[in-house]
């Protein structure tokens, strides 16, 4: 066996180093990152302010505890609580670490206003939110709970943009939704407007939380600080992780004052969460992502992603069946296996990756720019031609299907 544990079929590619949206492998060899981490570097790599927050960080001090009161830190939970519907943050080391924290916020809600019998949540069909045997349970698929059980008790999953589906699915135990306004690792789907007012209200009529996961589609993804602002709903409880540090890792989980009555010293701790070099990196992110302006240039480059992939839909139909997304978070559902066509792309300069419902996800930093948009949808309708015109190792069923 390897000497790393064999959990990723990794590309037989090395990166070196990185500059803005490209990378660099051991050969010198150029790509064009819409991996981005993925949806992880924002702003590109080695970007010199968050590169230079970072440095002058790492001279003074690395870490304390959080026994102790940090500048930093409540800066940081400052920002974000002016920026949000929340009256209270609490930082980790990832955003799986901060979903969790916010089941648990969830429940603790419920214990301390004397409903200890609803701890459920509801959750929906290609969502993924981590990788813990929580976060497994939520999603309940083979490819991530299969071997892993008995999974966690505690989760209810229904169809995707089916709110009579939620309805019925509420019960005497339900606690709280939990979804993300975009789906990425499911496929790149984009919870309806109204689907994401609905559950809201029935939040409200049912007395529940209801809980976002932003950590791939928030922090401007999608041209909106979070995704959510695009239907005008504000939630109890949001986990964010992801670009919030650019790289380094941080992850937080984000509640209002109700949401978190339950919440007292003692009912949760972490060793690293929210250490002095994580919070000057996402100050960092922070003071550029809120600079004017910046919001809605990514929102108008993410326009132009969305026509690029719609018109590279339209002209390979025998490759790509669809597109999906939202701003600088998009994907093309594919014909052959989206592997492949991923392989293809990478040995032509360009990097993706997969998402399910066999797409490949479109994942640049936020300071992508119209060239490097338009060089990627050139890269693509090269691999797609070479696809469509011999067929190259299309499954059988799908080849005649294509035809």
């Amino acid at each position: 066996m390897n000497a790393l544990m064999p959990v990723y079929a990794r590309a037989d590619v090395y990166f070196e180093r990185g500059e803005g949206c490209y990378l660099f492998d051991d050969r010198g060899r150029r790509y064009l990152d819409f991996v981005a981490g993925p949806a992880v570097a924002a702003f590109g790599h080695a970007h010199p302010a968050i590169t230079r927050a970072l440095t002058d960080q790492a001279r003074r001090l690395w870490i304390t505890s959080n026994l102790y009161k940090s500048h930093g830190l409540e800066h940081l939970a400052q920002r974000l609580v002016n920026r949000t519907f929340s009256d209270t943050v609490f930082f980790q080391n990832s955003g799986v670490e901060a979903w969790e924290l916010g089941v648990k916020v969830i429940r603790r809600h419920f214990s301390a206003t004397g409903r200890p019998e609803r701890y459920r949540i509801i959750s929906f069909d290609g969502c993924f939110h981590g990788r813990t045997l929580a976060a497994i349970a939520a999603a309940k698929t083979d490819r991530m709970a299969g071997g892993f059980g008995p999974m966690t008790d505690g989760f209810d999953r229904v169809g995707w943009n089916d709110l009579e589906g939620v309805r019925s699915a509420i019960g005497p135990r339900t606690a709280a939704i939990v979804i993300e306004p975009v789906q990425g690792e499911g496929g790149m789907r984009v919870a309806a407007p109204e689907f994401l007012q609905g559950l809201r209200k029935l939040c409200d009529e049912f007395g529940l939380l209801l809980y976002f996961d932003e950590i791939q589609c928030g922090m401007g993804r999608t041209g909106r600080m979070f995704a959510c602002e695009w239907a005008g709903v504000a939630p109890d409880v949001m986990c964010i992780g992801k670009a919030l540090g650019n790289g380094f890792p941080i992850g937080a989980c984000l509640a209002t004052a109700d949401a978190a009555c339950g919440m007292a010293p003692g009912t949760h701790g972490t060793t690293f969460g929210g250490n002095p070099l994580a919070t000057s990196a996402a100050n960092a992110v922070l003071d550029l992502l809120l600079a004017p302006g910046f919001l809605e240039e990514t929102e108008r480059k993410g326009r132009r992603l969305e026509k690029r992939l719609a018109e590279l839909a339209g002209r390979h139909p025998g490759v790509f069946s669809e597109w999906r997304g939202k701003g600088l978070m998009g994907a093309l559902k594919c014909v052959p296996e989206n592997s492949e066509v991923i392989d293809a792309l990478r040995n032509e300069g360009l990097l993706t990756i997969a998402g399910g419902g066999n797409v490949i996800r479109t994942l640049p930093p936020l300071i992508v720019t119209d060239r490097q948009i338009d060089d990627a949808a050139e890269i693509i309708d090269l691999v797609a031609g070479k696809f469509a015109s011999s067929g190259a190792r299309l499954p059988a069923a799908r080849a005649a299907a294509a035809c």
